[in-house]
């Protein structure tokens, strides 16, 4: 049985890998996202994330859309208390922005696609540096004290905003961000570690990276003179045939091969072993990906070969 994590100061336990609702609605369609969703929970999966947004960037989506699909699912298999659901506000086509009121409309509306009454961990999406975090943190506490809201955290966050906001719900006895959901991969260590990783850890949040396979490259699938066919490879190909790329694809080859295991499976037990980070989001189009994603939950590296991969991501 794979043993939970405590996200942060917060009660919530979750499975080490955060499975990203992203595809629902784009290219899983409704069939094979409930089909990911099954495999996912009955690995012993218990942390599902998506946000409001999602899918308003498809033709004729309105964003939503993976909420719906996630909220029908908990509908059919009777198991809402069983999953950790988070979802995300500021960047819904018709709530954008972290005012107050867009805040307490936006969640009503994901609590109605989701089919629940509560949300268990709520992220701000996109800080809104026009909104004092004062606001912000008034509005999220609302929330909580309203029983809408388990736990509140930040995505897309500066280290300046994030610490002010910190700072407040100390200071005023307010709801306080439990995790931080960054940009981090072995290929994009600048957009957490420093900073924003200290501020984190200094505070006791928890990491929930997205982009942790960088939209598809860290599976290995994405190599010089290959032509993948996915809606995302645009964003995986620009690693394609750097130096760092290259260096990182070899070592992980290297790794996944002394271990009997496949490259995305060792790249998410690299980013699940930083300093921090409680469960990296990895996405599946279909039930066949992810047996490659829950590895990560067994897998353990050796200090010799995270030193090796944390090396050729330099």
């Amino acid at each position: 049985m794979t043993s939970l994590r405590t996200l942060g100061s917060s009660d919530l336990e979750v499975f080490p890998l955060s499975l990203g609702g992203n595809v629902f609605g784009w290219t899983a369609d409704r069939t094979a996202s409930f089909a990911v969703l099954d495999a996912y929970a009955a690995a012993g999966g218990n942390f599902v994330d998506t946000a409001d947004a999602y899918t308003a960037w498809i033709d004729g989506n309105k964003g939503g859309e993976s909420e719906t699909l996630i909220g029908e699912w908990l509908a059919e298999r009777g198991n809402r208390s069983d999953i950790v659901v988070a979802t995300k506000v500021g960047a819904h086509p018709d709530y954008k922005g972290l005012s107050a009121a867009t805040i307490k409309a936006a969640a009503d509306a994901s609590l109605q696609r989701l089919g629940t009454d509560y949300i268990d961990l709520y992220y701000t999406h996109f800080d809104d540096t026009s909104v004092p975090v004062e606001e912000i943190i008034g509005a999220l506490d609302e929330l909580v004290r309203a029983g809408k809201v388990r736990a509140i955290a930040a995505s897309n966050i500066s280290p300046e905003r994030l610490q002010e906001s910190l700072d407040l719900s100390d200071r005023e006895g307010l709801a306080r961000y439990v995790a931080l959901q960054p940009h981090y991969n072995l290929v994009s260590r600048d957009t957490y570690e420093g900073p924003l990783q200290e501020v984190a850890s200094r505070s006791g949040l928890a990491a929930v990276p997205y982009f942790a396979l960088a939209a598809g490259f860290l599976t290995g699938k994405y190599r010089p003179g290959t032509k993948v066919e996915s809606a995302r490879s645009g964003r995986a190909e620009q690693y394609v045939g750097t130096e760092r790329g290259d260096r990182v694809l070899t070592a992980l080859d290297e790794i996944a091969q002394a271990h009997d295991a496949q490259v995305p499976s060792v790249a998410l037990a690299w980013l699940a072993a930083q300093p921090t980070v409680a469960a990296p989001i990895a996405s599946a189009r279909t039930f066949e990906q992810l047996p490659a994603l829950l590895a990560v939950a067994d897998l353990e590296l050796t200090q010799a070969e995270l030193a090796a991969l944390t090396a050729a991501s330099a």
